[in-house]
């Protein structure tokens, strides 16, 4: 891509001082992306953990239910039965983090993609403007 040189001492100040930080407004629309790509992989990540999670705390459950009520309610106090129960008691909580925390990173990811395209929407005109300038001292 070739670029076209431009004497910008013809523009107003203003646009001048825009198109000076341009290259700096895209490195930011650009890591804000990246940024938003980077919080919705990890919601994804954490979103595929869930079926393990739950895997395993069916498994617990069905090693702890395998026992007779009588047998549950008789063990000690630092028996295995009571550690798998405490055990147990602690996955639904453990799954909602999973779950909610993961959803709310995608949905934070998709906001930041969309942020950044929206601020490259923004640069457009200034982009153009420049283009057609160059193109008008050519001709």
């Amino acid at each position: 891509m070739t670029t076209l040189a431009v004497d910008t001492s013809k523009f107003p100040v203003a646009e001048r001082r825009m198109l000076k930080i341009i290259p700096m407004m895209i490195a930011m629309v650009a890591m804000i992306m990246m940024l938003g790509v980077f919080v919705a992989a990890t919601g994804v990540v954490m979103q595929a953990k869930v079926p393990v999670v739950e895997a395993q705390f069916h498994g617990l459950l069905d090693s702890y239910y395998a026992n007779s009520k009588e047998v549950r309610d008789s063990a000690a106090s630092e028996s295995q039965l009571n550690r798998d129960l405490a055990e147990i008691n602690k996955f639904p909580s453990r799954l909602l983090e999973l779950k909610l925390v993961g959803i709310g990173r995608i949905l934070s990811g998709i906001f930041l993609v969309l942020f950044g395209i929206l601020g490259a929407l923004v640069m457009m005109p200034f982009r153009v403007r420049k283009v057609l300038r160059q193109l008008q001292q050519q001709a």
